[in-house]
C-alpha cells in the first residue's frame, strides 16, 4: 500500500522542515498541504498570514493545498467536528498518514494522536524529540528563509515581530526562549528555500496588530501584516 501523506501545514518553519525530510526520504507520496484558515479574516490560523500568501507557498512548492475553514471564536467542540470532517475527506481520497511538525510538547502530540484514534490515518512526527537548536541550525543551513509573523508578548519582546529568521535573530534571542518557538513564543512564514521553485514576494507592513488573550483579555499577540507584492 502506498504511504500517501498530507502535511499539516501552517506555512511556518517546523512543518516546512518536516516536509523537507519527508520528501528527502523518498518513502512517501505527498498528497497535499492541509491548512486551517480563519473565516472572515482570510488568514492562516494562529500565524495570521494572508490566505493569498499561503496559496503562493503551495504553488511554489508544487503541492496541492487543502483549506479547512475555521469560524472566528470557534469552540473546541466545533473545531473538532470540522477537523473530523476534514479527516474523513482525507481518507476518502486515499490519504494514509498526516505529518505534524511538533518537536517536544507531549500534550500536543498526544492530542493529535487521540484525534486520529478513530480513523485509519496515522500521525507522523519527523522532528519529534530533537534538539531545537539543532533543528533551527539545520533549517538555516539548508537555505530556508522565514520571517516572524506573530510574537507572544508574554514570552518574547514584541520588537521581534517582522524580523527575519537568521543567525542575527538567533544571536539576539533571549536564552530562555525556545529557538524554534515551540512554546508559542513566535510563529513564522517561510518564503524561500530548497523546496521552493521561486521566492514568495512580499512587503513587511510598518503597521502592527495586537490581539487580546482569550482568557485574560489583555493585549498579548503582536502580528505584522505581510503584504503580497
Amino acid at each position: 500500500m502506498t504511504n500517501r501523506i498530507t502535511i499539516s501545514f501552517s506555512g511556518g518553519k517546523d512543518c516546512t522542515l518536516g516536509l523537507y525530510r519527508i520528501l528527502q526520504s523518498n518513502n512517501w507520496e505527498v498528497d497535499s498541504l492541509l491548512t486551517t484558515i480563519t473565516e472572515g479574516y482570510h488568514r492562516t490560523s494562529i500565524h495570521g498570514v494572508r490566505e493569498v500568501l499561503l496559496e503562493q507557498q503551495a504553488k511554489s512548492l508544487g503541492i496541492p493545498l487543502r483549506k479547512v475553514f475555521i469560524p472566528k471564536n470557534c469552540s473546541i467542540k466545533e473545531y473538532e467536528k470540522i477537523m473530523k470532517d476534514a479527516n474523513r475527506k482525507l481518507m476518502e481520497d486515499g490519504v494514509t498518514h498526516i505529518m505534524f511538525g511538533d518537536i517536544h510538547l507531549k500534550d500536543i502530540k498526544e492530542y493529535r494522536e487521540n484525534s486520529l484514534k478513530d480513523t485509519s490515518l496515522q500521525p507522523v512526527f519527523p522532528l519529534w524529540n530533537e534538539n531545537p537548536y539543532d533543528l533551527i541550525e539545520e533549517f538555516l543551513q539548508l537555505g530556508f528563509q522565514a520571517v516572524l509573523s506573530c510574537v507572544d508578548s508574554t514570552q518574547l519582546d514584541p520588537s521581534f515581530v517582522g524580523k527575519k529568521l537568521n543567525q542575527t535573530f538567533l544571536t539576539e534571542l533571549p536564552a530562555n526562549v525556545d529557538p524554534c518557538g515551540e512554546n508559542g513564543e513566535f510563529h513564522t512564514f517561510v518564503y524561500n528555500g530548497p523546496l521552493f521553485r521561486e521566492s514568495i514576494p512580499f512587503t513587511i507592513s510598518a503597521e502592527k496588530t495586537i490581539t487580546k488573550d482569550v482568557y485574560t483579555k489583555e493585549d498579548r499577540f503582536h502580528f505584522v501584516d505581510l503584504l503580497p507584492n
